[in-house]
């Protein structure tokens, strides 16, 4: 159950991440970029919004030099020949991939990587909440245990396939672009947490 669940979500999530730029222009990525950056600076100030920017330029950025896409001024001019080659073929990349649906996605990548950015504001506060539930998960299961109780795989399958679920949901929700509240987010991964030490809590131990 679990696999065919983490199957299905997987398969719907990526169908569903290559088929928002082909709905979407690369402008509505960027204006709803523009006003969760306001929103951020509503929230947390200037200086942070003004972070979180610059670390979700700098993801793109590196993203953007690690791509094998070769620009037309990276031909070499070796020769007259081989020179023409190169540039031809650059130039023909650039025409495949410089279209309106690969603009969308490089503004949907940027779109995820500030909203990815502004999780690593909450990141200690949400270490020590994944951490706690986690452990007390840990915890229920060494002592269910020891109290020779049996455990229940219903109950840890349905938490790990909610986990699963949740998790698609939250990367999707990183690239959707639609109209979401700072605190949106951040409660993603305290709700995954919560399953998780569910999932750890339901599944049986030998004591």
């Amino acid at each position: 159950m679990i696999r065919a669940v983490a199957v299905l979500s997987l398969v719907s999530l990526l169908v569903l991440v290559l088929y928002l730029p082909s709905a979407y222009p690369p402008d509505r990525f960027l204006a709803q970029l523009r006003a969760e950056h306001q929103a951020a600076a509503r929230l947390w100030g200037d200086e942070p919004a003004l972070r979180m920017l610059s670390r979700a330029l700098s993801v793109q950025d590196t993203a953007r030099q690690a791509s094998p896409v070769p620009s037309a001024g990276d031909a070499p001019a070796l020769g007259a020949v081989d020179g023409a080659v190169a540039r031809e073929m650059a130039s023909v990349n650039q025409r495949l991939f410089n279209n309106t649906y690969f603009r969308s996605i490089d503004a949907l990548f940027l779109l995820a990587s500030f909203r990815l950015a502004t999780l690593l504001e909450w990141l200690p506060w949400l270490l020590a909440f994944t951490v706690a539930v986690v452990a007390d998960g840990g915890f229920a299961r060494h002592i269910k245990s020891k109290e020779f109780l049996q455990h229940d795989p219903g109950l840890f399958a349905l938490f790990a396939c909610a986990a699963i679920v949740a998790v698609c949901a939250a990367v999707l929700g990183l690239v959707a672009p639609m109209e979401m509240h700072p605190l949106v987010m951040p409660c993603v991964p305290l709700l995954v947490s919560l399953l998780v030490g569910g999932a750890v809590g339901s599944f049986h131990r030998r004591g």
